[in-house]
């Protein structure tokens, strides 16, 4: 058997020592002069609520037995995701006519999966790049993030460059790097890379210094993809699709612009369809390490025994409390008679 508790097992043996020391000098005392505990509660109840507050110890220790020798990985390396927010991501032509953010989430979701215990941080940009998460280990925050992302709106559309999150990419590399040198960088640039600004690109060259691996991941079709009008509000009536000379206008992937990221980067281009799995490097051997076995993973939890045994105890407190008051309630109504 093993234990996890919720606190320091010292602090819980300082909050329950007064309370079982209580209980146990009171159940000594009702023992030895039943006659003081007549009216009140004798050694029964009170060997109950010493049980009680054994059971809400053992159960805040939550034991648990371990289910055979499972080793967990845990994966030493910041991942920096940076995600294209531009009209383009919502263009449909992902797995024939779906929205590419569909891809780029599933693709997110089996980067975290792939390097459990990373911490993750996460880059967005269009006319301009903002951070929308910090590095953490809280993979949740991160997939909630991208279930809630839209596109920019199309009517604020000025074009975009496939390289405006370079500088931020490299602030936030740079300072994982000074905060935590021991740990490995990899980064994952998620994009079509359709360059709409006039200027050229920036160039992502000054972050390689910091990137130990990751991929460019590419999106979208040669042929291109019509792209929905984005207002930002929720409206019920379809906006329809943004239009160039009276026909649907076609975001199409720019497999060169993408090359030049993935070498300015020190990774490899991976051009995304939604009939093949994504194909992720390993983590640098250097940063993984496992959890002793039996401590994490496959563990049955026995917790609920005792929180039962709780509940069933309150409910006999509760029963004589109910039981006393109705008693109390009948003296005072033959008190008010007499």
């Amino acid at each position: 058997m093993i234990f996890q508790p919720v606190l320091n097992v010292l602090l819980l043996v300082l909050l329950f020592a007064p309370m079982a020391g209580l209980a146990v000098w009171m159940l000594v005392r009702s023992t030895r002069h039943p006659a003081d505990s007549a009216s009140g509660a004798g050694p029964v109840m009170w060997s109950l609520r010493l049980a009680m507050v054994l059971a809400c110890f053992m159960m805040l220790l939550r034991p648990g037995i371990p289910g055979g020798a499972v080793q967990t990985l845990a994966t030493d390396t910041d991942v920096v995701i940076v995600l294209d927010t531009t009209a383009s991501i919502v263009a449909e032509d992902w797995d024939a006519d779906r929205p590419r953010l569909e891809g780029a989430r599933a693709d997110v979701q089996a980067i975290v999966d792939e390097y459990p215990g990373a911490r993750f941080a996460l880059i967005t940009f269009d006319a301009a790049a903002e951070q929308r998460l910090p590095l953490t280990t809280d993979t949740t925050a991160l997939m909630s993030s991208l279930e809630i992302l839209t596109p920019e709106v199309t009517s604020r559309s000025r074009g975009s460059s496939i390289g405006i999150a370079s500088a931020m990419l490299r602030e936030t590399l740079a300072g994982a790097a000074q905060s935590a040198p021991d740990r490995s960088r990899m980064v994952f640039y998620l994009g079509d890379g359709e360059q709409t600004a006039a200027s050229d690109p920036e160039s992502f060259a000054g972050s390689a210094e910091f990137v130990d691996g990751g991929a460019v991941l590419g999106y979208g079709t040669s042929e291109g993809g019509p792209m929905r009008i984005t207002s930002g509000s929720f409206e019920a009536e379809d906006p329809g699709y943004i239009e160039y000379q009276g026909e649907p206008a076609l975001s199409v992937r720019d497999d060169a612009n993408l090359q030049t990221i993935a070498d300015e980067l020190g990774v490899p281009l991976q051009v995304r369809d939604a009939g093949t799995a994504i194909d992720l490097p390993e983590a640098p051997t250097t940063t993984t390490n496992y959890a002793e076995s039996g401590e994490v993973g496959n563990v049955t939890e026995l917790y609920w025994v005792f929180a039962i045994i709780m509940v069933l105890l309150l409910g006999v407190e509760l029963a004589r409390a109910t039981m006393l008051v109705a008693q109390l309630r009948g003296l005072a109504l033959r008190g008010g008679d007499a």
